[in-house]
């Protein structure tokens, strides 16, 4: 494992391979370079391979701010800098992706491969709104009666998973972060990107991927039946196989 600083946020990774080609994995929010891991020992065979914990991850620190997803590029693109990595494969999972399309819509990248992709607002239901404004309605009231000790109970009720499992700028991070629409970002994307998706995933529902094939230039979709959000770890051995296909490395040892 090495480290490097960007911005006085310690960024943990690991580099694996020497080979001509360059691979950078993106965990998802919450995850950590484990859950890439077994991609990494697999792409080091026919490349070098970093494996990030990105910030507020793993051994990595948090940022000293809270980041929005554009912060969280910019870090990826000084990591890309000081390190000397040019036209990479990417290879991401989630909010890890949101990193790879600002990234991809930027520089130059040599492919792509996208499994289950954060980054399109969702269509919400009238339910969610009516949940958002009691929130919001409740906070208010718990400030102005100056009852401050319930407002963290009151975020449990009301929050997601993922945002009960954060905290102080982590936490500031993911609200900045959840609702960012990257959609007209996705036009901007010249490398040929591949879309792994679950048929079931519920985090990153299956009309997003269809949506990002078709907006993509060069986009094309395989969806993983009867699984879910992380069908990529699940079926790992299949997801690997996939890409073998897409990258042009089936056969090479």
């Amino acid at each position: 494992m090495a480290e490097i600083v960007i911005n006085d946020v310690k960024i943990n990774y690991s580099c694996s391979g020497n080979k001509d080609r360059t691979v950078v994995l993106l965990h998802g929010w919450g995850q950590n370079s484990l859950l890439m891991a077994p991609i990494e020992t697999h792409m080091a065979k026919y490349a070098t391979v970093y494996n990030l914990d990105l910030p507020g991850f793993g051994l990595s620190s948090e940022p000293t701010v809270p980041y929005s997803v554009f912060d969280y590029a910019n870090c990826l693109k000084a990591f890309m800098d000081k390190l000397a990595i040019e036209d990479p494969i990417i290879i991401a999972h989630s909010f890890g992706a949101r990193l790879a399309i600002i990234y991809a819509s930027e520089n130059k990248v040599s492919k792509m491969i996208l499994t289950g992709a954060a980054g399109i607002k969702d269509k919400r239901k009238w339910d969610y709104y009516l949940k958002v404004y009691t929130y919001k309605l409740i906070k208010k009231m718990l400030k102005v009666l100056r009852l401050k000790r319930y407002q963290e109970e009151l975020a449990k009720y009301f929050g997601s998973d993922d945002y009960q499992r954060t905290s102080g700028v982590m936490r500031e991070s993911f609200v900045k972060i959840v609702n960012e629409d990257l959609s007209h970002l996705l036009g901007k994307i010249q490398a040929e990107v591949l879309l792994v998706w679950g048929e079931k995933d519920d985090a990153t529902p299956l009309w997003m991927a269809q949506l990002m094939e078709k907006r993509i230039p060069n986009a094309g979709l395989a969806v993983f039946a009867n699984d879910d959000h992380y069908a990529y770890y699940h079926q790992m051995t299949r997801f690997l196989k996939v890409i073998d296909v897409f990258l042009g490395i089936t056969g090479v040892n």
